[in-house]
C-alpha cells in the first residue's frame, strides 16, 4: 500500500522535481511524458525547474533542429515531444481522438478526410500561417469549426520560430512529415500504446487505470487492456484502489525532501490524472484552474505541493503564497525566484 505522501513524492522524482537532471530537452520531455503547451513558454519553464543548467536557448535550437517537436497529442491538447516518441505516441490516441471530435460536434457529417487532403494540399509546399489556412478552407466552403479538427485526421505541427520563447504565438503550421522524420516502418497502434503508458508511469507512476485513461485521452477498458499486455508491477493506494506501476521505478520515502519549484501553466502535474498525489491541493484548485480564467496560473511548490502563484513582472519574480510560510521558506522561495528571473534576463 502507498500512502498519498508517497505518491506525491514518487511523482515528483518521476518529473524530476525533486532533484534536477542533466538530461537534454528530448530526453527531459519523454522521462516527464510529454510537456502541455497550450502557452509555449511554459515548456521553457517547466524544463529550467527540472534541468540542471537550463538555458532557453537549449530549448529553441531543439524545436529549430526538430529533436523536440510541438504538436496536438494526448487529450486533444498541444505537447511538447521527442521527434522519436511523435509517431508511436500519435497512432496512440489517433483514433480515439477522432471518436471524441465528432462527439463533441454533434456527429458531425463533414467529410474531415477530404478537409485532410485540403489542407495537406495547401501545405504542400511549406508551412503556413494558422489565419491562412483558415482562410483558404473557408474559400474552398468548408465551415469554420474544422480546422479544430482537421489536425486530428492529418498531423500538423507548429514550425519555429512560431512557439518559442521568442515568439510564443504558435500561429504557423506545417505537415508533420516535413519537420519530423518517418521511420522506415510506422509503429502499429499496439506499440505506440504500450510507449504511451511506459511514459506515463515514468512520468507519474504509480497510477490507476482511470489515471491513465484520463490522461491519454481512452476509455479505462482500453487502458487496461495496454496494461494486461505489459505485466505491471501492482500496488494499492490508501482507499483501496489498484494502482500500476513499472517494475524498478523509483519511490521516494514520504519524507523525501521537496525544495521549491516553480511551475508554468498547464502544468501536466496539476491535472486531473495526477490528483492522487495532492501536488494540488483540493482546496487551492479554483484558484489555479478558475472558470473565469482561460487559462491557469504559474504557481510554486513547497514542500511537494502547491503554495501559491507568481508572476514575472516588471522585470522580476513575484510571488504570491495562499497562505503565511516559514522565514525559511520564504527564504528559500526568494532565492529560486532570484534564479528564475536571471533565467528571464537570459541568464
Amino acid at each position: 500500500m502507498l500512502t498519498t505522501d508517497e505518491l506525491n513524492r514518487a511523482v515528483l522524482a518521476r518529473q524530476l522535481l525533486l532533484e534536477r537532471s542533466a538530461l537534454p530537452p528530448e530526453r527531459a520531455v519523454e522521462q516527464v511524458g510529454g510537456l502541455q503547451t497550450q502557452y509555449s513558454p511554459s515548456g521553457y519553464i517547466g524544463l529550467w525547474s527540472r534541468v540542471t543548467g537550463f538555458r532557453r536557448e537549449l530549448l529553441t535550437d531543439a524545436l529549430t533542429s526538430g529533436t523536440v517537436v510541438q504538436g496536438w497529442a494526448m487529450r486533444c491538447t498541444i505537447h511538447m515531444l521527442s521527434a522519436s516518441d511523435y509517431w508511436p505516441l500519435i497512432a496512440a490516441v489517433r483514433a480515439p481522438r477522432r471518436v471524441w471530435w465528432v462527439r463533441a460536434h454533434g456527429g458531425s457529417g463533414i467529410d474531415m478526410g477530404k478537409v485532410a487532403d485540403a489542407v495537406r494540399g495547401y501545405l504542400a509546399d511549406g508551412p503556413l500561417k494558422q489565419a491562412e489556412i483558415q482562410r483558404l478552407l473557408a474559400a474552398d466552403g468548408f465551415p469554420r469549426e474544422v480546422w479544430s479538427g482537421v489536425q486530428l485526421w492529418l498531423e500538423l505541427v507548429r514550425v519555429p520560430p512560431a512557439g518559442t520563447w521568442g515568439t510564443p504565438r504558435a500561429h504557423v503550421y506545417g505537415l508533420a512529415e516535413h519537420t519530423v522524420p518517418l521511420p522506415a516502418s510506422l509503429p502499429s497502434v499496439e506499440e505506440g500504446e504500450e510507449l504511451l503508458v511506459r511514459r506515463y508511469l515514468e512520468g507519474f507512476g504509480p497510477a490507476s487505470a482511470k489515471d491513465i485513461s484520463s490522461f491519454c485521452g481512452w476509455t479505462v477498458t482500453g487502458a487496461r487492456r495496454v496494461l494486461e499486455r505489459l505485466e505491471p508491477r501492482r500496488f494499492r493506494d490508501e482507499s483501496g484502489g489498484e494502482l500500476f506501476d513499472l517494475p524498478g521505478a523509483p519511490l521516494p520515502p514520504a519524507d523525501a525532501p521537496a525544495p521549491v519549484r516553480f511551475l508554468g501553466q498547464w502544468e501536466a502535474v496539476l491535472l486531473v490524472h495526477a490528483r492522487r498525489t495532492q501536488i494540488l491541493p483540493e482546496e487551492y484548485r479554483p484558484l489555479v484552474f478558475g472558470k473565469t480564467m482561460p487559462q491557469s496560473v504559474p504557481t510554486f511548490l513547497v514542500d511537494g505541493r502547491v503554495a501559491g502563484t507568481w508572476r514575472y513582472v516588471e522585470g522580476s519574480v513575484r510571488c504570491e503564497p495562499f497562505q503565511v510560510l516559514p522565514r525559511a521558506v520564504l527564504d528559500e522561495l526568494h532565492d529560486e525566484g532570484e534564479r528564475l528571473t536571471e533565467f528571464y534576463a537570459g541568464g
